[in-house]
């Protein structure tokens, strides 16, 4: 349900980010605002995230392979690493290079033209805030009552967070490019476009370099919830499992989850009771935990260690 939900979120935000960029980019061509620019910019960044989120998605449902055997499900979180880095090149540093111009070589907006930008910008927080709308609708129907931070810090699922995120900085950059538009057209100075282009790179920045720790610790392994594996060490002992000694998980991707644990079994048990007896308790784990996919399960005998 979180891949649909995230499905449905990025479709929405790369509708949106076309059409916003497109705007942006005529107005820009019409007025030279910095500030336009470095928006427009930062749309045709989000359209091609969107893009790889989606590419990412397509990716990971492949099969596993010889070279491949646990499949293929970390795709989505190496696609949303790539995002993070695009954000912060073509959309940060872009932004914060193009303020540098422009305060170096400032320029009023001028012309007959100069009502575009107040419009582009207004149109484009209703479709971003549309988007955003959507984005934070499918995230509420999979984050229960986790705060919003929280969720963005532990949701295995890329996309959701990546969308928040990203619309949630469009919606703050575009209020950052009209206070500096205003501004200009209000002081006939180009150094306050200047300023709200930096303030729109120094955002981008921000939210690339949260996405690229997020992302990155996805792609190291991350193990299940603490809730997963409380529920998954409850499900492990039953008829012929004592206890367990010691358990580790590890996410192969958003809704694929690999057990690794070791058993206390009854000592003396026959290898057919033995084996009957785990084959057993990896049901109950997928009946508990239905994203607990590999499941490795190996039986021992508590040892008591003697007191000295």
């Amino acid at each position: 349900m979180a891949h649909e939900g995230g499905t449905k979120a990025i479709v929405a935000a790369l509708a949106a980010n076309i059409g916003i960029a497109v705007t942006k980019f005529v107005a820009y061509l019409l007025t030279h605002s910095s500030s336009m620019l470095a928006e427009s910019v930062h749309s045709l960044a989000d359209s091609g995230n969107q893009v790889l989120l989606l590419l990412g998605g397509r990716r990971s449902r492949r099969e596993a392979d010889e070279h491949h055997p646990f499949g293929y499900g970390r795709e989505r979180f190496l696609y949303a690493f790539i995002v993070s880095i695009v954000l912060f090149t073509l959309g940060g540093l872009f932004a914060l290079y193009e303020a540098w111009h422009k305060w170096a070589d400032p320029h009023p907006i001028e012309g007959r033209w100069w009502w575009v930008p107040l419009v582009v910008l207004a149109a484009a927080i209703v479709m971003e805030s549309s988007s955003l709308r959507t984005a934070v609708h499918e995230s509420n129907s999979v984050r229960g009552q986790e705060s919003w931070f929280s969720f963005i810090r532990t949701a295995k699922a890329p996309e959701l967070p990546v969308v928040l995120l990203e619309d949630s900085g469009a919606l703050v950059g575009l209020g950052l490019a009209g206070i500096g538009v205003s501004m200009t057209l209000i002081t006939h100075d180009g150094r306050w476009d200047a300023a709200g282009t930096a303030g729109i790179g120094v955002l981008l920045v921000a939210i690339a370099v949260v996405l690229a720790v997020e992302t990155s610790s996805l792609l190291l392994g991350e193990s299940a919830s603490a809730a997963d594996v409380a529920a998954i060490r409850a499900a492990l002992v039953g008829p012929g499992v004592a206890s367990v000694i010691h358990l580790r998980t590890v996410h192969l991707g958003p809704e694929e989850l690999l057990v690794a644990a070791k058993v206390e079994v009854v000592s003396g048990d026959s290898a057919e009771h033995v084996a009957a007896a785990i084959d057993q308790a990896e049901e109950r784990v997928r009946a508990a935990v239905p994203i607990a996919t590999v499941i490795y399960v190996e039986p021992d005998v508590r040892r008591v260690t003697p007191a000295p």
